[in-house]
């Protein structure tokens, strides 16, 4: 017998068990001869990782995909895998030191160093893959790969080299996201943009004088947020200056140049003077350029090329001089700075920040320009400041020597991929933001100031001289033919970006460099599913990667999936405390329930609000499938010996098979076209409404009747049991552990499974049901019509209140003969299910009824008697008007520009389903309205 009910957590870990003894996704498992290949390479997660609900989508979609792909008989490889994740894990091993009172990195040294996070490694660096394992995910586990591994480190040697030789690699001065914590380059994606607002205020010529401590006051709160205004002489008439605006003071020091918008009416006469910069005694130039603009702050910019991208870019244009005046640390570095010095006079006071942090030095050069009149006005001003996303500190940009990729040649080439049809996006709107950055793309810094990584392989000779090789040996064979003999060699301190190695991945876990069977059989990949925000870091350069040395692209299809929002439409974050846990879901829930939830929401293009109660909802789903299991046990369905689902007479029974094959044919449509809600839809539709509510209340009789048809009574057992197979089989996929105990539960119920294909043991190996001979367009009229018909009848009921207790008759006009025969074969359950107490045919209507249309045949409900008609008329009449003002009360809102640039996006959002409920609502009520008009 089975057990009363479902418990997720008691049947979980024995199914992933048995999975693995069998080996049940080991890459080619299950497939059908001459089997076409379909490879994902699941999107390795930081090895630091644990799952969030980000991964919990991705790697569930994935898993569909994989799952429903291996029962169609190709030969799947989901290729499983983490990330190093330099910076991370660099910083949770110093963490860990740091709490175990040990030395710090640099104390003990880089050998000594790495050996702790290798150890930190393997002794808890496999807490995501397990996570992923808890979700279902039918990776072949046993070619998991980790992009430090030997191969993929022997991989990503040949590529940096490859590509020197190409000339696409090179050692250059430009600016970078400085960490000043970590004292590390980092990505973009690394940075995070938090909005400032300061609080002091003052201008010159006010009644208060500059109150330099009321500023350090404000400033100790958080030292950004202000915009302050400087006056910078102009050299030779120092009584006439350009006032420049800033919200980084301290970086006036570098300053070369002041740019103005040549069409500037107002100060573009200035153009072409120099100015003298104020505590410096640096002259510089007034350039014409179109990034000053004239609507903005005083329509002059300071132009400070080593600390700002922009003024980079500006100095560039204009050949500006280029002055570093911050250390790794971002503290004020003067003495000794030779470009700093050249054609300066600075003062005695303004040497004496040499050493300072960036924020005290801050705090002084506002007063030291105060003190010189100089200082025009201090304003709160709402700007954003680049974070390290980890570090948490203001992150600078900070002109460095780093190693940099040529990657436009290689874009050009991604490009094309794209445009040729070669890969495919889905939704196709993120090929705009692909072809926008590629067409767009900047040199990619590959260089890292940290130890945990791929070293970079270049050695340097004494005169600095740079030979790049796979090896020392390498190095040195072209140190000795450069300098006519042997030499010192020094190694480059510095290891590659994560993103290089990852950028490898499709090619690289799959073997390459060596020409592995499997690099021959599943490169190029079928599928990528991965999130919008790294289509830049990661699609794009593995996209470039591919072609490069694989003269191929990476994958067919990249699938981008929305995010996963709570239930208001807010983006989680700790800081919201809106963040849900996947696994306390799947604690309570089971994976099953949180699996569908994800499926069922993931509308291509549509961000997931997620609620809590969806996914107790979908574990409701859960449970009302095994109770239907349990049903048909104790009703002695079980799988009859030579039942043919194809020669089966009840229409009744044709018309559950029928549906199961539209729905085999909806989900098989939805999961290859990336349309997993519609997937999903179907699978519950015909699960929960179609087979449950529908077809096992309608066979009660035949199971549970006394003196019924033994052969109608055997083909019912039969095609139950028959059906739940298929469900098994349809809704593996997307549930996988519920779907397989059942299959295991249901293995000795009957006659032995026979399968065209697959391997019956387990349903997640059996051949994915073709059923397209089952369809039948007779059972489905005949079956379809009464079961829309009691349904309408209900709603009918629900709309004009009447009492749910009360019996109504019902009446047919002028009925065609087809619909008689079938009224009158189901009148029993028509007048149980819809609450009926007689059916009768007739030409006409009867007076004050509710008219139905079901399927072009005319249904009546006389309602006089049953419900005070004046009255409903009245209440609906009412409820209308209220969702009229209703509706207009939330068009206004939506309608109001102000309110749409000032309210959260969730806010907005919430405002348009609440219009689109009291649409939907008001089109019920006129509908019921006009019934009883």
């Amino acid at each position: 017998m089975m057990d009363k009910t479902f418990e997720p957590a008691a049947v979980e870990a024995r199914i992933s068990k048995a999975w693995d003894e069998a080996q049940a996704f080991k890459a080619g498992r299950g497939a059908a001869p001459g089997a076409e290949p379909y490879c994902i390479v699941i999107p390795p997660p930081n090895v630091t990782g644990s799952l969030h609900m980000g991964h919990a989508l991705n790697n569930t979609l994935q898993d569909v995909l994989c799952r429903f792909e291996r029962m169609r008989g190709k030969d799947v490889l989901w290729q499983p895998g983490t990330d190093h994740a330099g910076i991370a894990t660099q910083m949770v091993v110093e963490r860990k030191l740091s709490a175990e009172n040990r030395s710090d990195r640099r104390t003990m040294g880089r050998e000594a160093f790495l050996a702790e996070v290798w150890k930190w490694k393997e002794e808890s660096g496999g807490t995501i893959v397990n996570q992923l394992r808890r979700l279902g995910a039918s990776c072949d586990w046993s070619r998991e790969r980790f992009t430090m591994d030997e191969g993929l480190s022997a991989a990503v040697l040949k590529v940096f080299v490859g590509l020197h030789r190409q000339g696409l690699v090179y050692r250059a001065k430009r600016l970078v996201n400085w960490d000043p914590k970590f004292q590390t380059a980092i990505s973009d994606l690394e940075v995070v943009q938090v909005e400032k607002t300061g609080s002091f205020k003052w201008q010159r010529g006010g009644e208060e004088p500059f109150d330099a401590a009321k500023l350090d006051k404000a400033l100790n709160r958080d030292p950004s947020g202000h915009l302050y205004y400087f006056d910078y002489p102009l050299e030779g008439e120092p009584e006439t200056v350009i006032t420049v605006a800033t919200t980084r003071p301290e970086t006036m020091l570098g300053d070369t140049g002041v740019a103005v918008h040549p069409d500037n009416g107002t100060i573009g006469h200035l153009i072409g003077r120099n100015a003298v910069l104020p505590l410096v005694g640096r002259v510089i130039p007034i350039v014409p350029d179109d990034y000053a603009d004239p609507e903005k702050g005083t329509g002059a910019v300071k132009i400070t090329p080593a600390h700002d991208f922009n003024d980079f870019e500006v100095g560039k244009r204009h050949r500006l001089d280029v002055i570093n005046i911050l250390d790794g640390e971002a503290r004020i570095q003067l003495a000794g700075n030779e470009e700093f010095l050249a054609g300066a006079k600075p003062e005695p006071e303004t040497l004496a920040l040499d050493g300072l942090d960036r924020f005290a030095a801050r705090r002084r050069v506002v007063a030291m320009m105060a003190e010189r009149g100089l200082l025009a006005k201090v304003e709160p001003n709402t700007h954003t400041v680049p974070h390290g996303d980890r570090s948490d500190v203001v992150i600078e940009p900070w002109l460095t020597d780093q190693w940099y990729v040529d990657v436009k040649p290689l874009a050009q080439r991604s490009l094309k991929a794209v445009k040729d049809g070669r890969t495919k996006f889905t939704p196709e709107n993120w090929t705009r933001v692909y072809d926008d950055w590629l067409e767009n793309i900047e040199p990619w810094c590959v260089s890292r100031q940290l130890w945990w990584g791929h070293q970079i392989p270049a050695w340097y000779g004494p005169d600095g001289e740079v030979f790049v090789a796979e090896s020392e040996a390498g190095a040195q064979a072209l140190a000795v033919s450069h300098y006519g003999g042997p030499v010192e060699l020094r190694r480059d301190e510095d290891v590659l970006d994560t993103w290089f190695s990852s950028a490898l991945w499709p090619f690289s876990t799959l073997g390459w460099p060596e020409e592995t069977p499997e690099l021959k059989r599943y490169y190029p990949t079928a599928t990528l599913v991965t999130a919008f925000d790294i289509i830049f870091f990661w699609v794009a350069r593995m996209m470039m990667m591919g072609l490069n040395f694989m003269d191929e692209v990476p994958f067919r299809d990249v699938y981008i999936h929305a995010i996963v929002r709570d239930e208001k439409g807010a983006k989680m974050s700790k800081s919201k405390g809106n963040v849900i846990d996947p696994l306390t879901l799947v604690d309570k829930y089971g994976a099953d329930a949180l699996r569908f939830t994800l499926a069922a929401m993931a509308a291509q293009g549509r961000d997931i609000k997620l609620a809590t109660q969806r996914v107790e909802g979908y574990r409701n789903f859960a449970t009302k499938i095994w109770n239907a299991a349990r049903f048909a046990e104790i009703n002695g369905c079980a799988r009859a010996e030579g039942f043919d689902p194809a020669a089966v007479k009840e229409p009744l029974n044709r018309w559950i098979l029928s549906e199961a094959a539209q729905a085999a044919e909806e989900i098989a449509a939805g999961i290859p076209s990336f349309k997993f809600n519609e997937a999903a839809g179907a699978a519950y539709r015909f699960v929960w409404n179609q087979f449950c509510d529908w077809y096992l209340e309608l066979a009660k009789p035949v199971l549970q009747g006394e003196g019924v048809d033994a052969a109608a009574k055997a083909e019912t057992q039969g095609t139950v049991a028959y059906v739940i197979d298929l469900i098994c089989q349809l809704l593996h996929p997307f549930m996988p552990f519920l779907t397989e105990e059942l299959w295991a539960q249901k293995a000795e119920a009957g006659a032995p499974r026979r399968l065209a294909a697959g391997d019956a043991s387990l349903v997640c190996l059996t051949r994915w049901p073709d059923l397209a001979a089952l369809e039948d367009a007779a059972a489905e009229a005949e079956i379809g019509f009464v079961v829309d018909l009691i349904s309408d009848i209900r709603s009918v009921r629900s709309e004009v209140n009447v009492p749910a207790g009360t019996q109504a008759p019902l009446v047919l006009v002028n009925a065609s003969q087809a619909t008689r025969a079938t009224i009158e074969a189901w009148a029993p359950m028509i007048e149980r299910l819809a609450r009926v107490s007689d059916i009768a045919f007739a030409g006409a209507a009867p007076g004050q009824s509710a008219q139905i249309i079901v399927r072009g045949e005319v249904a009546a409900l006389p309602l006089a008697g049953l419900i005070d008609l004046e009255a409903e008329r009245t209440r609906l009449a009412k409820e209308l008007a209220k969702l009229d003002q209703d509706i207009a009360v939330v068009e206004k809102k939506l309608g109001n520009p102000d309110f749409m640039a000032r309210a959260p996006e969730e806010i907005v959002e919430e405002n348009r389903e609440r219009k689109a409920a009291a649409e939907a609502r008001k089109l019920k009520v006129a509908e019921a309205l006009a019934r009883l008009s």
